[in-house]
């Protein structure tokens, strides 16, 4: 009896590892895979701890920036520790008399195509094949898996790159405005609405696909795809409720701009369960504060750009907007830690968690 039990537990552990693996690399989808989220929340949380007993940002980063990678290595370790597991017991219910011992010599020699540990019998043998063969199998998703990462992190970090050329560093969106009004680049802005409105489509399938990709942090310490994606949304937002004279297949560009930017980020923050309104009232409240809203207004005003008169009106619609995409994009500021940037990552933590909200799943 202790046999067959041992054979079921071990064959369930082995089913479950597989079915894992699976959808973690092979379905193109957004899947719930509770086993690698457990070892990336352990390896998130140790180097957020050891971020947080530094001084510096730039020490800092240079801890976090480890989650990614660690995390990403840490879940085949997990998989074949479990198949080894799992091998082993289904190894001892062949035959009990090896002992525990046995059954992990077997079934490391099996998995890792070793041979040093000889299979007796038809049924040892047809588990040492098996083993051999899924062991190969693991190996070999993980490794085709990398080069897909490393292609989105890429197309994610060329757009975040060219952001600090136009918004600055730290981007800010009146900051952007100004420069293209300064070189006559207005006419431009629809271009670039319709540009980042593919790449926040881009972002949200490869981001709640790729478990690792949100923690993997930008080649420059001081740049982020989270304040990049705020900066370009408080840019839209800010110049559809404030600026005058667009057209309106401009301000249709926007607006389906900040639509596709809100959804992704949801999309994603919805993977980690951060908290937000799936239904906001167009009236608020938001983080920024009406006399940030009358200086950014003001800035722009000094630079030239044809200004709405009804400042009041302005702030209503630009409260309508950002009410959509604040609370996810505080979200995973708060907990990426992403470098400073004004209106996102300096008041992740001002956030308020609304009681009662659940985060629709993708």
């Amino acid at each position: 009896m202790m046999a067959i039990l041992s054979f079921v537990f071990g064959f369930v552990i082995v089913v479950y590892v597989m079915q894992a693996a699976i959808r973690m690399v092979i379905l193109p989808r957004a899947s719930r895979v509770r086993l690698s989220g457990v070892v990336f929340a352990v390896v998130a949380t140790t180097f957020r701890w050891g971020a947080g007993k530094t001084r510096g940002y730039e020490s800092q980063d240079g801890i976090l920036a480890m989650i990614a990678p660690v995390g990403l290595l840490a879940v085949p370790v997990s998989w074949l520790v479990l198949l080894l597991a799992g091998f082993g017991f289904m190894f001892w219910a062949t035959d009990t008399t090896i002992g525990a011992d046995g059954a992990f010599n077997l079934a490391g020699s099996s998995l890792t195509t070793l041979g040093f540990a000889p299979a007796i019998g038809v049924g040892q043998q047809a588990l040492a094949f098996t083993a051999a063969l899924l062991g190969l199998l693991v190996l070999t998703l993980f490794i085709t898996y990398l080069p897909s990462i490393y292609s989105a992190f890429q197309d994610r970090e060329s757009k975040v790159a060219l952001l600090e050329v136009r918004a600055g560093s730290p981007p800010t969106a009146p900051e952007m405005l100004v420069r293209y009004h300064n070189i006559g680049w207005d006419g431009e802005l629809a271009d670039d609405w319709t540009s980042w409105e593919s790449w926040f489509a881009e972002l949200e399938e490869t981001h709640t696909t790729h478990l690792a990709l949100p923690w993997f942090r930008s080649t420059d310490p001081h740049r982020s795809w989270v304040t990049g994606a705020g900066t370009i949304l408080d840019t839209a937002a800010l110049w559809l409720s404030s600026c005058s004279g667009q057209s309106g297949p401009d301000r249709a560009a926007a607006g389906l701009m900040i639509r596709a930017g809100f959804m992704s980020l949801r999309r994603i923050a919805s993977m980690y369960n951060i908290p937000f309104d799936a239904d906001p009232a167009s009236t608020g409240p938001i983080a920024i504060q009406r006399s940030e809203f009358d200086e950014a207004y003001d800035a722009l005003d000094d630079a030239g750009i044809a200004m709405v008169e009804d400042r009041e009106q302005a702030w209503k619609d630009f409260v309508g907007w950002r009410v959509n995409y604040e609370a996810s994009l505080l979200g995973l500021a708060e907990m990426l830690r992403v470098p400073y940037a004004p209106w996102t990552s300096d008041r992740s933590s001002l956030m308020s968690t609304r009681k009662g909200v659940r985060s629709p799943r993708p």
